[in-house]
């Protein structure tokens, strides 16, 4: 690969200072801080709402900061739009990229600069070579002839890569790219993330996951309400002390699992079977109870629970909810038996994102609330009040659009309506998935809280610790089957993944024996 020199190397690539911008009398970032240099990846962190996304914004030039210093390469620089910040050299990668379908991979990489021949015709052969030599010098392999359409995100995100490396970007900026890619994705992403860096050009990774920061990022900067906090080399701190300062308090506890009494069955699952996706899939979730499905992305755990709540059809088996069998792929019966199912996907699938927290709380009971097929705002909003108190949704009016809210609030919303229907069983898909770890401990709270009551949890997570820190049962999901069921005491990050990759030990706990499960 060749080496690419910054002229500007003992200059930082990007300083902000100060950085202020208010929208009205919400003032989201008081102090914005960052100083990013060529050759390394720099980590910005920090709760939702601590102003990352504004202070990118800014940068970007979506918006126009109303005080500090601004400098890129440095020059004093104040970007009027998104075409003045690409002209100069930045390019921000978010984690859903949004390219043209219908053109090719090689259109979108050249829109709007396509290379010209003769006539001034669009020199294809040209555009086709330079698109796979950049692929190339980024050691992926997409087709630049296909169209866009139906690419994975992760091929999305790498060809907005070579887009930026073709306008020779200085400075890239990635989103939360990783949240919705694999393993493999990941390492892919990283893989490229890497070489870039090598080249001299600065990358600013934003990031809930701290192992992600830990295994990428040279430098970490902390954000905290709109202010900067502090900014370390990443051999120099350590998760416990970003936490602390993300959070402005002490986080001893992200996990506060606290034991409950353990009930009857609420959820009997007996044979369940979708040919091609799973098989065979037999588990039982009791009252008090937080039961995980663990395993690698694509092991088949949200297919199970969907199937479980009638989303999905199942082709044998049954489902039992307190006893009585639940008719397959009907959600309406499972809501009646009991269930609520929070999804993985809030904004597409959880949510109304343009109608109020009140509308979107009320959404699942509205049969209850509405008088001769009249709903009121004032219905919902009484049926709302409890629950957003309860789960300390941070909003200034239950008419405020979900839209508007952060990710974690977001959550709480969509968690606030499926209890609102008074479940036995809560069925929920990565429940802190993109939200930041002072959210995440309050989510957790709330679970171990609702188990405590007595509830029965069904909890799909692709993270270990979360796994781990609060399930009392673990289901390892490998290929569609449950590979083995660990007991709280029993489960570690060893035998959870070596069970998830199919590898399992002589000495590893496997499938729990019919009198067990029942015991």
């Amino acid at each position: 690969m060749t080496s690419r020199r910054d002229p500007f190397a003992g200059t930082p690539t990007l300083e902000l200072e100060g950085i202020a911008k208010s929208f009205g009398a919400v003032a989201a970032l008081r102090s914005g801080t960052l100083t990013v240099h060529g050759g390394s990846i720099h980590a910005l962190v920090g709760e939702n709402g601590a102003g990352k996304s504004t202070l990118v914004k800014i940068v970007a030039g979506v918006h126009r900061r109303d005080g500090g210093v601004f400098r890129f390469r440095g020059e004093d620089v104040d970007f009027g739009s998104t075409a003045d910040s690409k002209a100069a050299g930045i390019a921000v990668i978010y984690q859903e990229p949004t390219l043209f379908p219908d053109l090719s991979v090689a259109e979108n990489i050249f829109m709007g600069r396509q290379p010209l021949g003769r006539a001034r015709r669009i020199d294809r052969t040209r555009m086709y070579d330079e698109s796979a030599a950049l692929f190339a010098r980024l050691g992926v392999h997409i087709d630049p002839r296909r169209p866009a359409r139906g690419l994975s995100i992760a091929d999305q995100q790498i060809i907005e890569i070579a887009k930026a490396i073709s306008l020779d970007a200085a400075l890239l900026i990635m989103d939360e790219p990783t949240a919705a890619l694999s393993g493999v994705e990941v390492d892919r992403l990283f893989a490229v993330a890497r070489s870039l860096r090598d080249e001299g050009r600065a990358l600013v990774f934003i990031s809930h996951r701290f192992d992600e920061v830990f295994d990428l990022c040279d430098t970490v900067t902390v954000m905290r309400d709109g202010e900067y906090v502090s900014t370390d080399a990443i051999a120099d701190t350590s998760v416990d002390q970003i936490v602390a300062r993300m959070v402005g308090r002490e986080v001893s506890e992200l996990f506060p699992k606290t034991p409950a009494e353990v009930g009857d069955v609420v959820l009997d699952v007996e044979g369940l079977e979708h040919s091609g996706v799973f098989h065979d899939v037999t588990f039982q979730v009791r009252s008090g109870e937080i039961v995980a499905l663990a395993g690698l992305v694509g092991a088949g755990r949200s297919e199970i629970a969907r199937a479980v709540f009638g989303i999905d059809r199942y082709d044998a088996g049954s489902v039992r909810m307190l006893g009585r069998r639940v008719r397959a792929h009907r959600p309406r019966a499972a809501i009646a038996a009991g269930m609520a199912f929070v999804p993985e996907d809030r904004r597409q699938q959880g949510l109304v994102v343009e109608s109020s927290v009140a509308r979107n709380v009320a959404s699942v009971i509205r049969g209850k609330l509405d008088r001769f097929g009249l709903l009121t705002e004032g219905r919902e909003n009484r049926a709302t009040t409890p629950w957003a108190s309860r789960l300390e949704v941070k909003t200034g009016a239950l008419d405020m659009a979900a839209t508007t809210m952060s990710g974690g609030n977001q959550q709480k919303v969509v968690l606030a309506k499926w209890l609102a229907t008074e479940p036995r069983l809560l069925i929920i898909d990565e429940p802190t998935r993109g939200i930041d770890v002072g959210t995440k401990a309050e989510v957790h709270r709330l679970l171990s809280d609702l188990a405590g009551q007595g509830l029965a949890i069904l909890m799909i997570s692709s993270e270990l610790p979360e796994v781990l820190g609060m399930a009392d049962r673990v289901l390892v999901v490998h290929e569609g089957r449950i590979a083995a069921e660990l007991d709280r005491a029993e489960a570690t990050a060893e035998a959870v993944m070596h069970a998830a990759t199919g590898s399992r030990t002589e000495d590893q706990p496997v499938v729990a024996t019919e009198e067990r499960a029942r015991a």
